[in-house]
């Protein structure tokens, strides 16, 4: 029965890295779940207050670099609230749409789209901002793979 519980948390903290690459996933939750499924199977005893707050921390630090990271990446390159909405529907529909290469066309013609539409910008407008979201999106995603790999780490430290 351990094996099972080990590879339903294993399977939990894999789920939580796609979640990167379909964003429609929450990546976050699949964390927590892992978090639980062992504390339900074997103790929460490892589980301490410093361990918690950590975790926490992080937690919400994953939340606060998706959104600020875009957003400042939208107000840098001029954008505006409908690019930000467009990048982010683009972002969402986008690996569904075009598997493996939608996760960076989807944010970039989201914001493009969006900033033709509402803002009447100009085409190289348009283009800068579209770009500005495909790198806030890659760099937010490198700083949430470090930190969800962070996270993991600790958790095995914890409870091995």
């Amino acid at each position: 029965m351990d094996y099972l519980f080990w590879f339903l948390i294993g399977l939990a903290f894999v789920i939580s890295f796609i979640a990167l690459i379909y964003p429609i996933l929450p990546g976050v939750l699949f964390l927590a779940a892992g978090f639980l499924i062992y504390g339900f199977a074997f103790s929460f005893e490892p589980f301490t207050p410093l361990f918690l707050t950590v975790q926490i921390l992080l937690f919400i630090s994953l939340f606060v670099v998706d959104y600020l990271g875009n957003a400042y990446a939208v107000k840098k390159k001029g954008g505006s609230k409908a690019a930000l909405w467009g990048s982010t529907i683009g972002l969402i529909a986008g690996p569904f749409v075009i598997p493996v290469a939608g996760i960076l066309i989807g944010p970039f013609l989201g914001a493009v789209i969006a900033e033709l539409l509402f803002q009447r910008k100009g085409m190289k407008s348009a283009v800068s901002v579209g770009i500005g979201t495909v790198l806030a999106f890659v760099g937010t995603t490198l700083i949430k793979v470090f930190t969800q790999a962070l996270m993991i780490g600790y958790f095995y430290y914890q409870v091995l």
